[in-house]
């Protein structure tokens, strides 16, 4: 049996640690050299070419240090020899200008890096058991453009930042002029195991697919349930998890709801002749099973057991997911198993908002969809790359 656990590391604790001891703590547990090996010579010809991999440093620690421009970076490693030296610079050489840094970004974007590394770190905690992987959870967050801000026709036609809009929690209406980035994450650890970039008017429920393909596809894991929000209820989302062997625990979009069949509750609860919710009595497979509300003692039927049924266990009715797998599903819709599923999707709330408060998700300065996407790689890689470094901690005190 699945128990959720609580987050195993605490990254708000992490980042208590002071910058100077964090960042070597942070670093041993990144071996950069081969993707920093991929990157191209980023100097004129003729000139003393740049430390590569400690550029790629520099551009990871930046989140992590709250950084979020090219200058602000070049300004802390010039001031900042501690930090400079740590990021794998020789300390009489110079910082890196704005440029280079810009062009090294640019480089890391063209070849891909940042999704690799990701993808390289989400399977190094799984194999370190600091990711489970058996629950995920999927949710959107918008992200302001620092672009300039154009019409939605003309967004269109680049593929960049577009115009979207949600509801909040109090029902208000919020706009914004920029991107989503879209999240599968494993509830266990709150680290995320699927990333993907798109303009801020793509629906959230377009992006449960991809993400969960790209989990199944790229680790190969072996998924028992998947927590969306309303906003992913649609049924070719169920059909999508239900693909992979899992069960799609998602809450019910009741805007423009239809009248439920005859005989049935809005959440697919079967109604008995009294007009009575049978009462939810666990599932076979497939199979889930109803019991006469009056036999289990929930109601006191007028009518009694014997109108229903000639056994003393009352009436039982048994619906097949297939029937409405939107409506269906194991366990059944407002269970207590069914709730407490469902709340685990808050462990995709935790990360957007570690990204988004913690590092600097909220404040991109990139323009272009590709960048965009690598920049909030490079944040989820300081996710994945800080648990392992606490793991890594939390191991050797165990044996110290």
């Amino acid at each position: 049996m699945y128990i959720l656990q609580p987050s195993l590391f605490s990254f708000e604790d992490w980042l208590e640690i002071d910058s100077s001891d964090r960042l070597p703590l942070f670093f041993a547990v990144l071996d950069l050299q081969p993707y920093a090996s991929k990157l191209r010579k980023q100097s004129p010809q003729g000139a003393k070419p740049m430390n590569r991999e400690a550029i790629l440093r520099a551009l990871l620690a930046a989140p992590l240090e709250g950084i979020s421009t090219f200058t602000r970076l070049h300004e802390r490693l010039a001031r900042d020899i501690r930090f400079r030296y740590q990021c794998g610079f020789r300390i009489d050489e110079a910082a890196p200008s704005v440029s280079t840094l810009s062009r090294v970004f640019s480089a890391v974007v063209e070849l891909g890096l940042a999704e690799k590394l990701f993808i390289d770190l989400v399977s190094q905690c799984k194999e370190a058991s600091i990711i489970n992987g058996r629950h995920l959870a999927v949710d959107s967050a918008a992200v302001k453009s620092y672009e300039k801000k154009q019409p939605k026709s003309k967004s269109q036609e680049t593929g960049n930042a577009n115009w979207g809009a949600k509801y909040d929690t109090f029902g208000n209406k919020l706009a914004w002029f920029g991107y989503k980035f879209h999240l599968a994450v494993d509830t266990a650890s709150e680290l995320p195991v699927a990333l993907d970039v798109t303009p801020a008017n793509v629906f959230d429920g377009e992006m449960a697919a991809p993400l969960l393909e790209h989990v199944v596809t790229t680790h190969g894991w072996k998924i028992d349930f998947v927590m969306m929000d309303a906003g992913y209820d649609q049924v070719k989302n169920y059909e999508t998890v239900r693909q992979y062997g899992a069960q799609a625990i998602i809450a019910m979009n009741k805007r423009g709801e239809k009248e439920p069949p005859e005989g049935i509750a809005s959440d697919g609860t079967p109604r008995c002749t009294m007009g009575y919710d049978m009462v939810y009595w666990g599932a076979d497979g497939d199979r889930l099973k109803f019991r006469c509300p009056h036999a289990v003692g929930k109601v006191d039927c007028p009518l009694g057991i014997a109108t229903c049924s000639e056994s003393n266990y009352g009436m039982v009715v048994k619906k097949r997911i297939t029937e409405d797998i939107r409506r269906y599903c194991a366990p059944h819709r407002g269970t207590q198993n069914w709730k407490l599923l469902y709340n685990e999707r808050t462990a995709v709330e935790r990360c957007n908002a570690r990204l988004k408060t913690n590092l600097t998700a909220n404040d991109v300065h990139v323009r272009g969809i590709r960048k965009v996407k690598t920049y909030m790689f490079l944040n989820a890689i300081v996710l994945l790359a800080s648990a392992l470094a606490v793991n890594h901690i939390e191991r050797h005190k165990k044996t110290a």
